[in-house]
């Protein structure tokens, strides 16, 4: 199995499903965590050098800090409700309380962050929301915390790709420090499918080819994202939902293509597929 899946596993007495540290990863910056709880469970995360976004994907939750306190927040029970989802950020150094009020899927997004910023709701009127692509290249993008809304160091998104598409695509790569034209952002993608027993597939690879892995990814499971490019691939019959976390020494999402497929971004293919 590939370094880079992290596969889901059942829930340890805590809720995680899944636990992603820059030390288990071998990199910097991206911390990322799953807990699936209980209707009137509690969850507490100790206060640290990191911010961290928290993300409803499903659920319902109240959680409080020593500065700020949001009751019953959330407005979906499945991701594929394809509504926007209630998310939390929170600034470093807090104690974080979480009480599930229903069955709660809960993403924490964390990287390095400076505690200058207070923490706030980040609620579905909040968040922009925006299509991508043509074709059989389509997806459907809510930016949670893009680069123009304040963090220290994350950017986190979630995408929706229909069945028989392509996203992530064509192939780009953000994993040189070389602004204005690239940063170097680390990057994890957090997998759901539906129906719940399907698979997409997702490759991660260098130009050089140093790094060439192919994954066949399965509902609840995390692709690492170290470097090199990362498209994904759903498979007829089965839709896709990803949340993306990426963080690196600059916030700002700069990216190059792959020279190869770049010219799918041309003028001339949407014409032939839009409204496809």
């Amino acid at each position: 199995m590939s370094r880079l899946l992290s596969k889901y596993a059942k829930a340890d007495r805590q809720g995680r499903t899944q636990s992603i540290t820059p030390e288990s990863a071998g990199w910097g910056y991206v911390g990322f965590e799953v807990y699936e709880l209980e209707k009137g469970q509690h969850l507490e995360l100790p206060a640290s050098a990191n911010e961290v976004c928290l993300v409803l994907v499903a659920g319902h939750a109240s959680v409080t800090t020593p500065s700020a306190c949001f009751e019953n927040i959330g407005d979906r029970m499945s991701p594929f409700e394809r509504k926007k989802p209630y998310a939390v950020y929170l600034t470093a150094g807090e104690l974080i309380k979480v009480v599930a009020n229903t069955a709660l899927e809960l993403a924490v997004c964390q990287a390095p962050g400076s505690g200058r910023l207070p923490t706030r709701l980040i609620a579905p009127n909040d968040i922009d929301a925006e299509q991508r692509g043509n074709g059989n290249n389509q997806r459907y993008v809510h930016n949670i915390l893009p680069d123009y809304k304040e963090a220290d160091s994350l950017l986190v998104v979630e995408v929706y790709t229909d069945e028989g598409c392509t996203s992530s695509y064509p192939s780009h790569k953000h994993d040189q420090d070389a602004a204005p034209s690239e940063t170097y952002l680390e990057e994890t993608y957090y997998h759901r499918l539906n129906p719940e027993q399907g698979f997409c597939m997702q490759r991660v690879y260098t130009d050089d080819r140093e790094l060439d892995e192919c994954m066949a990814v399965y509902n609840k499971d995390v692709v690492q994202v170290p470097k090199g490019y990362h498209p994904v691939a759903t498979i007829a019959g089965y839709d896709s939902y990803y949340l993306n976390v990426m963080a690196g020494p600059t916030r700002k999402w700069l990216f190059t293509w792959e020279p190869d497929h770049d010219w799918i971004n041309s003028d001339d293919y949407a014409k032939k597929h839009v409204n496809r």
